[in-house]
Order: structure tokens, then sequence, then C-alpha cells
């Protein structure tokens, strides 16, 4: 087992749709390595943004995962829940002058091509700040001050050394106001109170790092809390499609419950995941979510894009029918929407048709 201690992972969905493969891969390898190192995983709903987001898919999401075996340790947090804390260390950030209110308007912002680095506003007298904002002039944004002429460097489990020159960042966005932070900073601030020390995700998060990096240095600059410290990274490749683009709608199904719903089982669906950019270094094909624990090993995930093959998953999801009793795969097959079977009764010629023709499904 590899040196890692009191490991704590999370996965952080956003409800605002139902729960996509790749987010579900992202938190099935956050399981499999928490559970692996004796540690502890965590769910936690991001549900900042108001408009698009909602109960119905932050059951969707729930109930998903729960469909697959992947159990959190504790209840459910909820981002919304924390914007009192959120707007209290971003205070702290703006009396330590890490950040600054920046009062280009969005139409300036855009007809001007306006690059964040170069903000006149950074600089701008808390005073004459305070004027502004007493005088009811609206603000775009709350930006971070990135040192000038900097690298920002993590080393990523997965892909070595990243490095990020601070003219690739700016002063980058931080909150809308005092009370609205965020993406990049909500999820420092939620990941540290949870004493998260992995972060696992996809390699589209790779350009949040550095932010989020700096902001944590700034927050142990400005509170001295040692909970404001660097987790590891690890970034997982994209799943694509069999066009070598990223997995979307038109390459078919793309969510788990739409793969339930057309009949594919838990287990083959937690298999065939694993199996997307993740080699075990052998050739076995068929694992339990228990062996999947027992085997995996983060340093065996992959660089490059994990190809999702339509095939390779009806295959393996053959295999699973085929170890599961009659009795149980007629109540599978009742309970598929009659948009894909005709109506079964749960009686003894349609337990006869299922045992004849499991073989074949």
């Amino acid at each position: 087992m590899n040196d890692y201690n009191a490991v704590r992972c999370r996965i952080a969905p956003s409800p605002t749709g139902v729960l996509h493969i790749g987010t579900a891969r992202t938190a099935l390898f956050n399981y499999l390595f928490a559970k692996k190192n004796g540690g502890k995983f965590f769910l936690r709903i991001e549900d900042t943004d108001k408009e698009r987001s909602t109960k119905e898919f932050e059951s969707e999401i729930i109930s998903s995962l729960q469909w697959l075996g992947i159990h959190w340790d504790s209840e459910v947090t909820r981002q919304s829940e924390r914007a009192e804390l959120h707007s209290a260390y971003l205070k702290k950030l703006y009396s330590a002058e890490k950040i600054y209110y920046c009062f280009h308007t969005v139409e300036e912002l855009s007809a001007e091509g306006h690059q964040a680095h170069i903000c006149e506003y950074r600089d701008l007298p808390k005073e004459e700040v305070e004027r502004r904002l007493k005088s009811g002039e609206s603000t775009s944004v709350m930006r971070f001050k990135t040192q000038p002429d900097a690298f920002v460097v993590f080393h990523d489990l997965i892909r070595g050394e990243v490095k990020f020159h601070s003219r690739a960042i700016g002063d980058f966005s931080v909150a809308k106001n005092i009370n609205e932070p965020l993406y990049n900073f909500a999820v420092v601030i939620d990941d540290a109170d949870a004493g998260i020390t992995h972060v696992i995700r996809g390699e589209d998060h790779i350009s949040n790092t550095p932010k989020q990096i700096l902001i944590l240095g700034a927050l142990h600059d400005a509170t001295g809390e040692e909970k404001f410290k660097q987790p590891v990274y690890a970034h997982l490749p994209l799943i694509l499609g069999s066009d070598k683009s990223k997995l979307s709608k038109r390459h078919g199904a793309t969510s788990v419950s739409e793969f339930r719903d057309q009949g594919y089982l838990s287990e083959a669906l937690v298999n065939f995941m694993a199996l997307l950019g993740w080699n075990p270094g052998d050739e076995r094909e068929f694992f339990t979510l228990e062996e999947l624990v027992h085997e995996f090993t983060i340093e065996k995930v992959q660089k490059s894009g994990a190809i999702f093959n339509q095939e390779r998953l009806d295959f393996v999801n053959g295999h699973y029918i085929r170890q599961t009793s009659v009795d149980e795969l007629t109540k599978l097959c009742l309970n598929i929407p009659s948009a894909h079977t005709p109506e079964m009764k749960d009686d003894e010629y349609t337990r006869k048709i299922i045992a004849l023709e499991s073989s074949r499904l």
C-alpha cells in the first residue's frame, strides 16, 4: 500500500443536470482510492447556481450513485448552506488586500477584450472603493491579486509536474460580490473545511488548479489556519466518443440513469467505468466493486483520453446478465421502462422466456 495518511476524497457534482458517466467515473475513482488506502469518501452538492440547480437533479444524482454502489461516509453537504462561511473568508482576503473590487461592467469587459492582469482597479485606494460602493456603483466581480512574473507549480499523481506562469492566470474572478463566491473560491473553502487530502477530478479542471493553489496560499497567509494547505491533485483523462471527441449526447446515452433505464446492470457499468482510463496490469476483464478496491492504484491511471466503446459495454453487461439468477433477472426486466420492452407479467411464462433468452441478452 502506498504511503497515504488519512486519505479524504470527495465528489462534488452540480445539480444542474443528471449524473454524467464522466462524473460517475470520477466518483468511482475517488471512492476506490479512498477505500484502498483506508480513507473516507464524501459527497458534496455544489448548488450555488441558483438558476439552474434543482432538487430533482440532486435526487437523481444521489440515487444514481447509490444504484452504482458508491456510498459516502457522512451526510451529504451542500455548498448553498455554507454561504456565511464563504462570505467571512472573502472579507478576510479583502481586508488582507489579497482580492479587490473590479468596477468594470460586463459589457465593458466584453467590448474591450479586457485582460484581468492589467486591471486598473487593482490598486484603487480602499477609501475610493468604499465611496463607490456606498454610492451604489455596481461591480462586475471581485478579483484575486495574482503576483506578476511568477510560477505556480504542483505535482499531479497522474501527470507529474505541472507548471503555470502567472501571465496565463491573471487577476482571476473569485466572487460576484462579497456574498456570492464563484466556483474556485467556494470549492477551496469547502475542501479545506472538510479536510480533503486528495482532489481527484477530470483534466478539464487543470486550469482551475493553479487558481485554487493561489487562493489556498492567500487564505493561509491571511488567517494562519493550518487547514488551508495544498491537497494532492490527480487529473483523470477525459472520456471520449468513438470519434475521439469529448463524449456527448450525439454519441448516445451519457447519463447513469439512461443506462439503468436501458437495462444495463450496475455491476456491469461499474466494471466498465473502472477500465475507462485505468489498467490493472493484467488480462482480467471482470471485477466486483470489492475487487476493484483491492486492485486500484492511481499510478495505473493513463494520461490519454479513454474511448467509450459501446460494444465493450454490451459485452460486459452480457457477462453479468449470465451471472444473474432467473428470479432476479425477471425482476430487473419487469422494472425496465415500457418504452424499451413490451408489457410483461411476473409469471412462469415470462420466467421461461427470460431463462431461454438470458444467454443472448
